[in-house]
């Protein structure tokens, strides 16, 4: 199958155009020509390869309403077979998922990351912009809560590919795109977006302001921000920007205090800022499994006390805010 035809998005630019949105339509469209390529990454023969050999099934059910995202319907292809296929794409980290007889028991509960944040957020008849969506989990559920369209970005080649396996089987028209951008990549406008989410990407940033910024720019008017990343337990305006790793990470910038996060969504021009969760990330959210064999959160706590990284500095808390872009406003970005 042709690259152009396996990451076909016709249908995004197609509904952007009709959403009276021709810049981000020609946007995307020109960043997907140069971006999904074979070249993109050296194990993308073998992924497609795998693709391929992806059961056929007619017709196909669809449930994101449980805590798997879950495809099922009439197929001949055993087991055993099915599952060799399905960890051609390894490592799985965001789910879960069952793709017809198959549990794919991934390193990350998401489910209980989404249930965390779904409170939080009205999602019906919503356009949502998801900023380092992984492959795609979070927009599944989502379409399930009532979003009209999602687009999620993610630069990373084989989250594109775990994306496009759901994809194959999912309901038509087509609600939930996946493109191969970067918030480097986001038009600071028009900014058409009702909703837009970064998880866990606040923290890979160098200059985080900017990243808010860059978030900003996408919402239209009133439109609302969900925020998930790591912080320090701090009662000060402060922040963590570790020399070398944090918990074998070594693409950190500064994990801030709730108080350093409330003062730069501040200066960045939200308002309406609300906590909506702080949890200390757990063996049970995030962990080894058949899915995801390389290392994971234990491997990356000091042993003797899992309230520390092994390098020393506090273990992952993770919060969830929401702000607004307010409705009129002299901010400038």
């Amino acid at each position: 199958m042709e690259l152009a035809l396996l990451f076909d998005r016709e249908a995004l630019y197609q509904t952007l155009k009709r959403r009276g949105l021709p810049t981000w339509a020609q946007h995307l469209r020109d960043l997907c020509q140069s971006r999904l390529i074979p070249e993109a990454h050296g194990n993308m023969p073998a992924w497609i390869d795998a693709y391929h050999r992806l059961p056929t099934a007619e017709p196909t059910t669809w449930d994101a309403t449980g805590a798997a995202v879950s495809v099922g319907g009439p197929t001949t292809v055993a087991d055993d077979v099915l599952t060799e296929t399905l960890r051609a794409f390894h490592p799985w980290r965001k789910g879960p998922f069952q793709i017809f007889s198959i549990d794919i028991d991934t390193e990350w509960r998401s489910d209980l990351k989404w249930e965390r944040i779904v409170s939080a957020i009205d999602f019906r008849d919503k356009l949502v912009l998801d900023v380092g969506c992984g492959n795609g989990y979070y927009g599944w559920r989502m379409l399930e809560a009532g979003a009209e369209l999602v687009i999620g970005c993610d630069p990373f080649p084989l989250y594109w590919m775990q994306f496009e396996v759901l994809r194959r089987y999912a309901p038509r028209p087509e609600r939930h795109h996946l493109v191969p951008l970067s918030d480097d990549d986001l038009l600071p406008s028009p900014s058409p977006f009702d909703v837009t989410l970064s998880m866990g990407v606040l923290y890979h940033r160098h200059d985080p302001q900017q990243h808010l910024e860059r978030l900003r720019g996408t919402l239209a008017p009133g439109g609302q921000l969900l925020l998930e990343t790591l912080i320090i337990e701090a009662d000060s305006p402060t922040s963590l920007e570790p020399v070398g790793r944090y918990a074998k990470m070594k693409n950190i910038g500064a994990i801030p205090s709730l108080p350093l996060l409330t003062t730069w969504l501040e200066q960045c021009g939200f308002q309406d800022i609300q906590v909506v969760d702080i949890s200390r990330t757990t063996a049970v959210e995030q962990r080894r499994t058949p899915w995801m064999t390389f290392e994971s959160l234990v491997d990356f706590l000091d042993p003797e006390d899992h309230t520390r990284t092994i390098e020393g500095h506090p273990a992952p808390v993770r919060a969830v805010l929401s702000a607004r872009r307010p409705i009129s406003s002299r901010h400038k970005p």
